[in-house]
């Protein structure tokens, strides 16, 4: 028998323009001891329709329409709000996709892992504590008798969702709902995650949803795998039979979204465009404080239209080494060189000059867009500062670079808050190529993207490379986006770098322990070969 059987399960929003359907007719089953994945794009309906079953979506303006979701035989969509309160964090707990904004910051972590467990199983504080230690050594965390007293922000992302899983795991749930889990960790926390939570599961006999737009992060852990695609199920089928053998168009778009294989590298040696020697970014200096040594004696040359990857951790100095060159953040010493002109020593209108050869595309442009800037606005203003057109000419300037982008004409007068993110990163390419440079640092462009969505970017990418003769530094902690888009790889650990190389040599022969243990937590190694 089946721990929970979903059955034609329907749910719509109302908006201004109608109704929309949000989960169309959808069916599925958890075992225990088994992980069912629930895959697709944003808007697919994954996370609503997982959420609709404990009560979780505003209502109004989402309605459950219909269908049957049967839990231990009862119906959790004929429950009253106070059932489904008995039920919650006690037999179907959830982890959630960003643990900073559902970890209560005014609480200790030890606080919030006690109240689930007295409010349903009502034992002691003093045995809920002990209980709360004994699970938070048991997810990894380190010193647990101590930073149970610690607040969320004192813990790193990987931490944070050790907390969340330990929170979900303290009552002894049948049944886990694991919601983006690992979308915005580093490659080797996300496979210490992805094992921890695949292990505890086989401990416990939890039954397991796991959603994701990921193909790549369930390929080693799910046992079947439902497509998803605008509220409908696509396809359902074992690992084998979705990795193997695709039936629809749509898991195959995903499937072929996974980056893979190594970008072809030309044998020609180009002269460096950008020089750094002996580079140190160091913060927090005093009388009596060591320094943060983000970037450690760093010697580098960017040559003239390559690409270069910049891969490592969070932590590691990649965006502090991308800020260094564009002088974001103050230098401590060493030099840059941009094209044969000292960058460390400009100062005013000579900077504001030499920037016009330099731009970043940031990580989230949704933090990165002014909100209350029109895109035409928001394009406008660079080639207005920099003298690349006048009021007369900007129009044409703007409507040039919504083309290069593939953003559609009519979009020029919206908002960053009309737009998917896939969009708005289109809308921050197009900024940044608003002065027309001749080098970029990209910082982590497409890490919070799903796979198509991604794809699409990083082909928008290359192609705009080749056709402005682009320069670029792209930051990434995903060896295998670095890998695709690359033309060299350098391989960045506490500042320093360790390894570099082209693609082909990284992945085949990696000189170095923590490479190594980079490769190693690719998410779906099988599907990039």
């Amino acid at each position: 028998m089946s721990l929970l059987d979903v059955q034609n399960l329907r749910v719509s929003f109302h908006t201004r323009n109608g109704e929309v359907k949000a989960v169309d007719d959808v069916s599925f089953t958890v075992e225990s001891g088994k992980i069912t994945a629930i895959i697709g794009e944003s808007g697919s309906g994954k996370s609503v329709a997982c959420y609709s079953l404990l009560g979780l979506i505003p209502m109004p303006p989402g309605k459950v329409e219909g269908g049957k979701a049967l839990f231990g035989g009862a119906d959790l969509l004929q429950m009253s709000e106070a059932e489904l309160r008995q039920i919650r964090g006690r037999d179907i707990t959830m982890i959630f996709q960003d643990p900073m904004t559902c970890l209560n910051p005014y609480m200790t972590i030890g606080d919030q892992l006690v109240e689930p467990i007295i409010y349903h199983k009502g034992v002691s504080k003093n045995e809920a504590r002990l209980r709360a230690i004994e699970l938070l050594e048991e997810v990894g965390m380190r010193d647990p008798q101590s930073t149970i007293d610690d607040y969320p922000h004192q813990f790193s992302g990987g931490m944070r969702q050790r907390v969340m899983i330990a929170m979900a795991l303290i009552n002894e749930p049948k049944l886990l709902i694991a919601d983006e889990p690992t979308t915005a960790l580093d490659v080797t926390i996300q496979a210490q995650i992805l094992k921890l939570m695949a292990d505890l599961q086989k401990k416990r006999d939890i039954g397991v949803i796991f959603i994701s737009h990921d193909l790549a992060v369930v390929a080693d852990i799910a046992d079947q795998i439902i497509v998803m695609q605008k509220g409908k199920v696509v396809e359902h089928s074992d690992r084998k039979g979705i990795f193997e053998n695709a039936q629809h168009p749509y898991t195959r778009k995903l499937l072929a979204a996974i980056p893979s294989g190594t970008k072809e590298v030309s044998s020609e040696q180009r002269a460096p465009l950008i020089s750094i020697r002996n580079l140190n970014t160091w913060f927090g200096q005093g009388k009596h404080k060591e320094p943060v040594k983000a970037v450690n004696d760093v010697t580098l040359d960017i040559r003239k239209g390559e690409i270069l990857g910049l891969v490592g951790e969070s932590g590691s100095g990649k965006s502090t080494l991308g800020r260094s060159i564009l002088r974001l953040v103050p230098i401590t010493s060493g030099t840059i060189e941009f094209d044969g002109i000292g960058v460390t020593a400009l100062q005013g209108r000579e900077l504001k000059n030499m920037r016009r050869r330099m731009q970043m595309i940031f990580q989230d442009p949704y933090a990165s867009l002014n909100p209350r800037m029109s895109v035409y606005d928001t394009l406008a203003e660079p080639l207005l500062l920099h003298g690349m057109e006048n009021k007369k000419t900007v129009e044409r300037g703007v409507l040039k670079l919504m083309d290069n982008v593939g953003l559609a004409r009519n979009f020029v007068r919206k908002y960053p808050h009309e737009f998917s993110g896939g969009q708005r990163q289109r809308i921050a390419i197009g900024r940044a190529l608003a002065t027309r440079p001749e080098f970029i640092v990209a910082d982590e462009p497409v890490s919070a993207l799903d796979v198509t969505i991604q794809a699409q970017i990083l082909d928008l990418m290359l192609d705009l490379g080749k056709e402005y003769g682009l320069t670029m530094l792209f930051v990434s902690h995903d060896l295998a986006v670095v890998k695709h888009i690359a033309d060299r790889i350098v391989v960045l650990f506490k500042g320093e770098i360790v390894e570099q190389g082209t693609g082909a040599e990284l992945f085949e022969n990696p000189q170095q322990d923590y490479t190594r243990q980079l490769l190693q937590s690719i998410p779906g190694r099988a599907l990039l070969a």
